[in-house]
């Protein structure tokens, strides 16, 4: 399957995963290294290394990577990047997560504070089915006193954007309200709302066993109502949230650079994330990058994926997947 194409993840939120295993990536960070990657600049036109993609990090507020949800590699290769960041420029760096939503910024910032112990945070943050593969970026941070953004939308403000539009979230009181961006949101268009559509007409519409879901989503029978969906206005509205919740942090927290992670739906080809970054503040410096396996690695031909993002990492497809879909 074409890489530029296969990331379904990052809109549904693993409603459709039907086979979950257990995380692999505690066991292979001691094996996975550079091997397993190559890293490509857009810019310079050459594969490069680690090192020279965290020196031009210098240059950006925020560092936008998109990733695929059960490559091991990529999880690998986050882990070390917020460690070679946090080394080149310290108490600057700042983690925002696609993977925690707005309400539980509370909770997630008290358990980095070592308020509450960890498993009161592993109860009341939500994770993802996957979170193992985030852990290692989490507890990083929370050792060295990095702030970590919750930037998301709650998946039942999206839910009510894609079956009742943005006019039905106006309704809600301001304290729901601040949980997702000020409205109205930007909502994709041109060739993202294309792009979007396309990927409607590929999900499959299947049972999901309740006790795949994440707590958050249990009981919400949410592939039946797939079909109804306009998940344009939920995909806008996650966008728009974790661009304002960057954008928020950095007004509040003069000086500081983010590294955000986010499935590459968000963010590929500059879409999604980036473009309401610059719709919140047009001066905002934003280095993209995007992280998948590819079939050919690695003997890449990167020129088919120069569209893609600033910095392009292939990963070896040989290593076992965190999720079996």
């Amino acid at each position: 399957m074409n890489s530029k194409n296969n990331s379904v993840f990052p809109i549904i939120h693993f409603l459709l995963i039907c086979t979950v295993s257990v995380s692999l990536l505690g066991a292979q960070e001691k094996e996975l290294s550079e091997k397993h990657y190559r890293i490509y600049s857009r810019a310079k036109k050459e594969v490069t290394v680690i090192e020279h993609m965290v020196d031009d990090c210098a240059h950006y507020d925020v560092i936008v990577l998109g990733e695929e949800h059960s490559d091991s590699v990529a999880h690998y290769l986050e882990h070390l990047l917020l460690e070679k960041l946090y080394n080149r420029y310290g108490a600057s760096i700042a983690l925002s997560l696609e993977m925690f939503e707005r309400d539980v910024q509370v909770v997630l910032t008290e358990y980095i504070e070592n308020k509450i112990e960890k498993k009161r945070f592993e109860k009341d943050a939500r994770l993802w089915i996957n979170y193992k593969d985030y852990q290692p970026m989490v507890e990083f941070s929370k050792e060295n006193g990095i702030d970590i953004i919750a930037a998301n939308a709650p998946f039942r403000y999206a839910h009510l954007a894609n079956a009742r539009g943005q006019e039905f979230l106006e309704t809600l009181s301001k304290s729901s309200k601040s949980f997702f961006a000020p409205l109205p949101c930007d909502t994709a268009s041109g060739a993202y709302h294309d792009k979007l559509m396309n990927l409607k007409n590929l999900i499959p519409v299947s049972p999901v066993k309740d006790s795949l879901l994440p707590d958050g989503m249990k009981n919400k029978k949410m592939p039946s109502l797939m079909p109804t969906f306009d998940i344009i206005q939920g995909q806008s509205l996650w966008d728009a949230t974790m661009a304002h919740s960057a954008y928020r942090y950095l007004e509040e927290n003069q000086g500081k650079k983010i590294l955000h992670i986010n499935g590459r739906m968000h963010s590929d080809e500059f879409f999604g994330i980036v473009q309401q970054l610059k719709h919140y503040n047009k001066k905002l410096k934003i280095l993209v990058l995007s992280v998948f396996p590819e079939d050919s690695f690695p003997n890449t031909d990167f020129s088919q994926y120069d569209n893609l993002a600033d910095y392009i990492i292939v990963t070896d497809p040989s290593i076992p997947k965190t999720i079996k879909e």
